[in-house]
């Protein structure tokens, strides 16, 4: 085992870094689709769904952000084209969604498949006694699993 300045296990790392890419690319696609739907939401919702949609963006934003320094922080590069990121992203692309259940409901659809690999990468961040990654993990899915709780009261739905 080859231990990098970080104290953590090189190859282990690389393929932490290969999830987070993958992590990075899906974000950028939830990014876009929220400030796609703060731009084209209507209806009665409007004002309200238009703030909280500016809201996620903001936070999407930096989140998308610490994921790519983190990236950086265990050696690797970041992926940074939409041809990537479109390549990897398993998050559904919201193309002209204006009605605001079909917004909401994107947006459970994207959190829960971000969800779902934040866990993988939690897990293998663990296996790596990566802790920056996994404290990173933990916070985002504290977050959107309140999120996804939310709208999913939003649509009158139940988890």
């Amino acid at each position: 085992m080859t231990i990098n300045s970080l104290g953590l296990d090189i190859q282990k790392t690389k393929e932490t870094a290969e999830q987070l890419n993958h992590l990075l690319a899906n974000f950028q696609i939830y990014y876009q689709n929220l400030r796609g739907i703060h731009w084209n939401i209507k209806g009665r919702n409007f004002f309200d769904l238009h703030v909280k949609f500016e809201e996620l963006y903001t936070d999407a934003n930096m989140k998308v952000d610490l994921i790519a320094e983190r990236i950086l922080t265990l050696g690797e590069t970041p992926l940074h084209t939409f041809e990537d990121y479109i390549k990897s992203a398993k998050v559904p692309v919201g193309q002209n969604v204006s009605k605001d259940d079909n917004a909401v409901a994107l947006i459970v659809t994207s959190l829960t498949e971000l969800l779902k690999i934040e866990r993988q990468i939690l897990d293998a961040a663990g296996d790596a006694n990566d802790e920056g990654t996994n404290s990173m993990m933990s916070d985002f899915i504290a977050e959107q699993e309140k999120t996804v709780w939310m709208m999913n009261a939003w649509l009158g739905k139940s988890l």
